[in-house]
């Protein structure tokens, strides 16, 4: 015999599906949401090993606020609040695909690619690296709508996590057909790190060439949008990039790349000295101080004068913009030139462009590559800082054994 409480049961149950079947759209994602997000505040607590707002002794983390993501259900989209965490990150894999803009991206170039005529052996080729069966011209068109909005609200978006203490910039070539023929675009590209200490992506552009008026009218951009409190820059040295960091951030020291300045001093080296040549270099950055650093950098002079003055005389002109970094104190550059965020970072957007091969039109440069920025921004943020709060702090506020160690910081000259 039936139970009073399993009749209950029985009319929840019942309710429950005729309310369901009957729901609206925005009820049915209401309730995924609200699901979602019972979810990840659980699992959340559980990394941090006590409940929200909660006293306990076990507690290992705290949470931080929340960051807004999409997710595409069969009811519709739904913005998740995220939880994020003061130490370390969370992320709901089992819920989310962190790549999801940047594939939707490469989807709409091959599709795009397809419908301004280029090479269909190429495009199906493409197609079946992503496992794509047939596109057709509005599913490319609201896909493409919909990326280059986020895009361009990420490549305007104000530039209010400041003061950004440290840059680096650089350029891309990338092939695309303009004008019935094939031509090189470049993409200008600058990373910083703000005051949260955490790396960002600044900005992204494509233009004919990288000369001067490119690269000034880009950090013109940047400045505009709210860039401002550098102290120091890391770039090649095209002359047209460094004038525009002189002309549009008075204030900032120059850095030499040390990754491009090897390249271009092995060109001067024979193929058999190279791996002897830069291995010998990179010891000069290896050195605990900066008079050390020096001291290095005059041994590996006198080392290379011998048998290849070419070299020598390379390095030495080149040595005031190479140790630029040691005018930090020695913990800040200890620990910000110990890896570069843009070499990396132009790893991945080549590898992304590649297997593209030439671009349709410049929007779909600036849709991919821009959907890839907008991810890897997503992952600095959700991941540990790349320099201490510390640091940072000690370049606002040096201590006297900092200021014993270096000397002031010079802005570049003229």
């Amino acid at each position: 015999m039936s139970t009073m409480a399993d009749i209950d049961s029985v009319e929840l149950v019942r309710l429950l599906r005729e309310r369901l079947q009957q729901a609206s759209p925005d009820l049915l994602r209401e309730i995924l949401q609200t699901f979602a997000e019972a979810l990840m505040s659980a699992e959340a607590d559980a990394v941090c090993g006590a409940e929200y707002r909660t006293s306990s002794d076990e507690r290992v983390n705290r949470r931080n606020g929340y960051r807004t993501r999409r997710w595409d259900t069969r009811a519709g989209s739904i913005e998740l609040a995220i939880p994020k965490l003061r130490e370390s990150s969370y992320f709901p894999d089992w819920l989310l695909e962190r790549r999801r803009r940047s594939e939707q991206a490469l989807v709409s170039v091959v599709a795009t690619s397809y419908l301004l005529g280029v090479s269909t052996r190429r495009v199906e080729q493409l197609a079946e690296q992503l496992g794509i069966t047939g596109l057709s011209k509005s599913q490319v068109s609201e896909l493409a709508k919909s990326l280059d909005e986020q895009v361009e609200q990420f490549r305007t978006r104000p530039l209010d996590a400041g003061p950004y203490r440290f840059c680096w910039a650089d350029a891309l070539t990338i092939k695309v057909r303009e004008g019935g023929r094939v031509v090189t675009v470049h993409g200008l590209l600058a990373v910083g790190v703000n005051a949260d200490g955490h790396r960002e992506i600044l900005g992204f552009d494509v233009t004919s060439s990288e000369d001067g008026a490119g690269w000034l009218a880009f950090f013109r951009s940047l400045v505009a949008r709210g860039l401002s409190g550098v102290v120091q820059v890391t770039s090649d040295a095209h002359p047209g990039l460094v004038e525009a960091i002189r002309s549009t951030l008075p204030g900032a020291a120059w850095q030499r790349c040390r990754t491009h300045y090897l390249r271009d001093l092995l060109v001067k080296v024979p193929k058999a000295s190279q791996p002897w040549v830069a291995t010998l270099v990179r010891t000069i950055f290896d050195q605990p101080d900066a008079d050390q650093v020096h001291a290095q950098c005059d041994r590996v002079i006198a080392a290379l004068e011998d048998k290849l003055p070419a070299a020598a005389e390379h390095l030495a002109r080149a040595r005031e913009d190479l140790l630029a970094f040691t005018a930090l104190p020695r913990s800040v550059w200890r620990q910000v030139w110990s890896s570069n965020p843009q070499e990396r970072l132009n790893r991945e957007l080549r590898r992304r462009s590649d297997v593209v091969g030439i671009f349709p039109d410049r929007e779909a440069i600036t849709r991919l590559l821009g959907a890839v920025l907008m991810e890897q921004n997503d992952e600095w943020t959700e991941t540990r800082r790349y320099i201490s709060l510390d640091t940072l702090t000690k370049i606002d506020t040096p201590t006297a054994t900092d200021t014993e160690e270096v000397k002031t910081i010079e802005p570049l000259s003229a």
